[in-house]
């Protein structure tokens, strides 16, 4: 008994020590892992009693943003805009009102002042509207949105010290709400601040909209950025960021910062069914903010390339009708007489997947590519036509005003009986049978909203081309079709014109 308690003993003392030295190699290897960088596993008691030790010997320090916005506040400005209205009996009220705004994008802008009918007859009024601005300049250059100063009569520059500077419209640009001021001041040296030109901003980082929301004073909020790229269908030379830093009216013309203090947008819009924020505003790009303001500092206006066509996305179904891999690109819906495109051959049908080389996504960026481009300088465009990509080069020239462009555009009518097309739910007629409809292709005179059709067309639409083929007639509809069901296409493209412009719908082909 004693024998075998020994052996206890002694085989104990022998699995104690081997205990002993094989910790003593897991901690070896452990110090020697972390050396290497290897990932190990090392007895947990030590890292977070050190951890512990770590974070009592170091207070933690608050998150803030009070050194940025002491740096860049002295360069943000209230403007003060003397304006002169006229109201009539119908007035329904107008951004100032304290109900729901009829419009959930609203621009931020706030007009106290005002006035009242009297006897229901339209009277002039003056009132004192206020918005946002920045200094771009130590020489008094001021940055805003151009419905700020809209239709002013005087404007005032108030720093955020609270003295007052008269200060000069240099120019407006109406497309991308934005607008220079000068304040004529020449001994004065302003603060300013700089354009984020280097790294665009990213979705998920902090900002701060600094501006003076309902006038009282310069006011600060924080947020992140929540989208790029966003379209508000108002504009189509902006592409605009979505922050959530909570902004009002008054803010308009206001700057949004990066953590550098450098400006990444100006506060343009917000979408808000109430009228007030709800964390959805909307900054014009510093990119787009620099050249609009370099050539509104040049020559007071912006002179944006031109070439005359109507153009469309291209549609996962139009790609699939026109042989493109992918929807990429801007499908040509019609090209202006007379115009820089139809000079240089392009043709309704066209898809323009790339300007000089640089692939452009949607129609938009296709817009903007094209505005971005000397008026006088070649574009050299890549286009997919019949299956085959090709390249043409069109001489831009300036973009004609809003009133030129619709005169443009209205023009390009061109110099048999009513039947149904057989599986595919619509009644056409002859356009030149239908008063009103010019004298080239097929009118829809109905839709059954049961058929896929339905999805395309709708009664008055006038069908120009189907397949690429011009129509005059149901029976060179008819016969387009069928020559698309015998190459095995699931859909045709149409080229239609209605109320809203020319532009091309992917058709299922139906049954024959």
């Amino acid at each position: 008994m004693n024998f075998h308690d020994n052996d206890t003993v002694q085989k104990t003392g022998i699995l104690a020590r081997r205990r002993t030295r094989l910790l003593a190699a897991v901690f070896g290897l452990g110090v020697a892992g972390a050396v290497a960088g290897n990932f190990v596993l090392i007895p947990s008691v030590t890292p977070a009693y050190a951890q512990s030790q770590s974070q009592s010997a170091v207070p933690a320090q608050p998150f803030g943003f009070a050194d940025v916005v002491q740096k860049v506040r002295p360069a943000v400005v209230s403007i003060k805009v003397k304006t002169e209205t006229t109201t009539d009996a119908s007035d329904d009220g107008d951004d100032n009102n304290n109900g729901a705004p009829s419009n959930p994008f609203e621009f931020f802008f706030n007009g106290p002042g005002g006035g009242g009918m009297q006897h229901g007859r339209p009277q002039k009024q003056f009132g004192m509207a206020l918005g946002s601005g920045f200094f771009i300049s130590y020489d008094g250059y001021v940055v805003t949105n151009n419905h700020v100063v809209d239709h002013a009569q005087e404007v005032d520059v108030v720093t955020d010290g609270g003295k007052t500077y008269t200060a000069k419209v240099i120019g407006v640009d109406p497309k991308t709400d934005l607008a220079l001021l000068k304040i004529a001041d020449k001994d004065a040296k302003f603060p300013f601040v700089q354009l984020e030109l280097q790294n665009e901003p990213r979705v998920g980082d902090w900002v701060l909209a600094v501006g003076n929301p309902y006038g009282l004073g310069g006011t600060v909020t924080a947020g992140i950025v929540s989208a790029r790229g966003r379209d508000l269908n108002n504009s189509t030379y902006n592409d605009f960021l979505q922050i959530d830093a909570p902004v009002n009216r008054g803010n308009s013309g206001g700057p949004t910062f990066d953590l550098s203090g450098k400006v990444i947008g100006v506060n343009t819009a917000i979408y808000s069914p109430s009228g007030g924020s709800i964390g959805i505003g909307f900054a014009i790009p510093a990119d787009t903010v620099q050249r609009v303001v370099q050539q509104l500092k040049s020559d007071g206006q912006v002179t944006r390339g031109y070439i005359g066509v109507q153009i469309q996305p291209v549609t996962q179904d139009i790609a699939d009708s026109i042989g493109l891999k992918k929807a990429s690109g801007a499908l040509i819906a019609d090209v202006t007489k007379n115009s820089p495109a139809a000079k240089a051959g392009l043709q309704s049908g066209d898809a323009v997947t790339a300007v000089n080389g640089k692939d452009v996504a949607d129609s938009r960026e296709l817009a903007r590519a094209i505005a971005d481009i000397k008026p006088g300088d070649t574009a050299d465009l890549t286009v997919w036509r019949d299956g085959k990509e090709q390249n043409v080069k069109v001489e831009t020239s300036k973009l004609p005003g809003d009133k030129q462009l619709a005169e443009a555009n209205s023009s390009q009518d061109d110099d048999s009986g009513k039947s149904a097309l057989a599986g595919l739910g619509v009644e056409l007629a002859p356009a030149a049978s239908v008063a009103g409809a010019g004298k080239s292709g097929v009118v829809v005179t109905d839709v059954d909203p049961n058929s896929a059709a339905a999805d395309a067309l709708r009664p008055g639409d006038v069908i120009l081309d189907v397949a690429g083929k011009p129509v005059s007639n149901v029976r060179d509809v008819r016969e387009a079709l069928s020559s698309a069901r015998a190459d095995s296409k699931r859909t045709v493209l149409l080229r239609v014109k209605n109320g809203d412009g020319t532009h091309f719908v992917a058709m299922p082909v139906g049954k024959a």
